[in-house]
């Protein structure tokens, strides 16, 4: 086969968590330019809906999914649909997070439950309702977002609960790789550095922008284009000998 017909998604069917806006956005466009079709989850109905619209004017088709991915009666639904819409899963990417900067003494256990639970908890349940449709299929790429952080220690932020979560989610991936490489399911996870998003233009994320800056050999921050390529690969047939891989693109921040 052609090396490019390799990185072809035709036919293919996707699901994207948090895929209404930053990250899970590009991601959606990237798998659907490359021929998949996509379902857009989002706890947000109106974003989901705008992201699926978008997919459509590329000429795939998609359906957006409202729901909550820590809740198991959520993540069937989100399943169920996909399936009944499409009647096979091929790509699922576990996308959704939140970050919460605070120092460690100060973070209450409510705010510690609400980081780890969407961030490697909702990753879990997700995967795992996944894996139950690919199973029998004897096929599946998951990808799960997981980040720099999980490797590093950011700065100047303290963000202890986010990199935890981060760092959990790169362990998770290779613990399912293991599991479910016998059923022909290849699970990897993508962690990026700092990637420009709509949520950069917060005066306290901004601030930091210099610095972080500096620390990036590459001597800029990352857009959501930079990961496109990244997700398409590890979605396609040109990943197959490839599972449980943590794959950084940080503009080489932690070569440092």
């Amino acid at each position: 086969m052609n090396i490019l017909d390799r990185f072809r998604l035709d036919g293919k069917t996707a699901l994207i968590t948090g895929g209404g806006q930053g990250i899970g956005r590009g991601y959606a466009h990237a798998l659907a330019e490359a021929g998949a079709n996509v379902a857009i989850v989002d706890i947000n109905p109106t974003t989901a809906q705008q992201v699926a619209d978008e997919i459509r004017q590329l000429g795939r088709e998609s359906i957006p999914i409202v729901a909550d991915v820590i809740s198991t009666i959520d993540v069937k639904r989100m399943i169920d649909t996909v399936v009944k819409e499409w009647s096979k899963l091929d790509i699922a990417v576990n996308n959704a997070g939140r970050v919460l900067w605070g120092n460690a003494e100060d973070v209450t256990e409510d705010d510690w439950d609400k980081v780890v639970d969407l961030n490697l908890k909702s990753v879990f349940l997700c995967a795992q309702a996944e894996a139950r449709v690919m199973i029998p299929q004897k096929y599946g790429k998951i990808i799960n977002t997981a980040s720099m952080s999980g490797t590093i220690i950011n700065r100047p932020q303290k963000q202890a609960s986010y990199n935890a979560s981060k760092a959990g989610v790169a362990h998770l991936t290779k613990s399912l790789a293991t599991e479910w490489a016998p059923h022909g399911i290849r699970v990897n996870c993508i962690s990026p550095g700092y990637i420009m998003t709509p949520l950069s233009t917060a005066p306290e994320v901004a601030v930091n922008k210099p610095l972080w800056t500096e620390l990036t050999p590459i001597g800029r921050l990352g857009e959501v284009d930079d990961l496109k390529g990244a997700i398409v690969y590890l979605a396609s047939d040109a990943s197959d000998f490839m599972t449980g891989h943590d794959l950084i693109i940080d503009g080489g921040y932690t070569i440092w």
